[in-house]
């Protein structure tokens, strides 16, 4: 891995982040995911049918390529097993934790998401390979709430499930929605990327996937977050929600300037 052309990819300057300690972790964490997004158009192709996905694999050599060099996004067994990677190479003390989002309380199927563990004065979890909300700040294991700089707050605490031993949670606009909502859940055992080899076979291709459906491209933002589904651009920005319907090319055109995603099938790119 070359880690310069890694920062570069998020937007540091490599001789900013020598150091292993907390605050840089902080802000390679919101550097990546203010820039590498969340999307799963390796797996569904284009909305038009102009690309096929071209599969997802979980081979560091292949995830560098494609995050790194080919400057595109992915899910969390990309996105969070490569900047595990990533963090080992700058000496962060480091591990990969097989969670479990949960859907309407049941984590199905198990070991569905992909985590990092840091372990500095304390242990954190580090997450870039979410959707929204976007988790933009380590977070101690100990329970201690961190507000991640657009109103949204997050913890990490004991799970009162038998499957998990942690839980990490959020909520929105505390004063007005104080409830935690769980993210989701975990066991605190450190796990190889072959362990979660054959749930990412089964998520990029089980037709009862979420991943299967429509193609979905998130990014947070300084201020909130960017969604591009089929047939719009949804943007959250302070609070506020604005989206605007895109025809063909619109949406080829969101991909790349509000995505930084190129994947333009010839026939869309402008002339020139």
């Amino acid at each position: 891995m070359n880690h310069e052309r890694y920062c570069a990819r998020i937007g540091l300057d490599p001789s900013s982040v020598r150091d292993a300690d907390l605050e840089t972790l902080a802000r390679l964490q919101r550097a990546h995911v203010t820039t590498v997004p969340f999307e799963n158009v390796a797996i569904t192709g284009d909305p038009f049918g102009n690309r096929e996905g071209a599969g997802v694999s979980l081979a560091a050599d292949d995830c560098y390529d494609k995050i790194v060099e080919n400057r595109r996004g992915g899910f969390c067994f990309e996105l969070n097993g490569l900047f595990g990677d990533f963090l080992a190479e700058l000496g962060f003390d480091v591990s990969r934790r097989a969670a479990m989002m949960l859907s309407d309380g049941e984590a199905r199927p198990p070991a569905n998401h992909l985590t990092n563990v840091v372990t500095l004065d304390r242990p954190y979890v580090v997450d870039v390979g979410m959707g929204v909300p976007t988790m933009r700040r380590p977070l101690p294991l100990d329970g201690d709430a961190t507000r991640d700089g657009i109103g949204v707050e997050w913890r990490t605490v004991e799970s009162d499930r038998p499957d998990s031993d942690y839980a990490t949670q959020f909520r929105d606009s505390p004063a007005e929605n104080p409830e935690w909502k769980t993210r989701y859940v975990f066991r605190d055992v450190p796990r190889e990327r072959s362990y979660f080899e054959a749930t990412c076979e089964y998520l990029a291709s089980a037709p009862e996937s979420p991943f299967t459906g429509d193609p979905v491209v998130t990014i947070a933002t300084d201020s909130g977050h960017a969604k591009l589904t089929t047939d719009a651009l949804t943007r959250h920005e302070n609070g506020e929600e604005r989206e605007r319907s895109l025809a063909e090319a619109e949406w080829y055109d969101a991909l790349e300037t509000e995505f930084g995603v190129t994947d333009r099938p010839e026939a869309t790119r402008p002339k020139r």
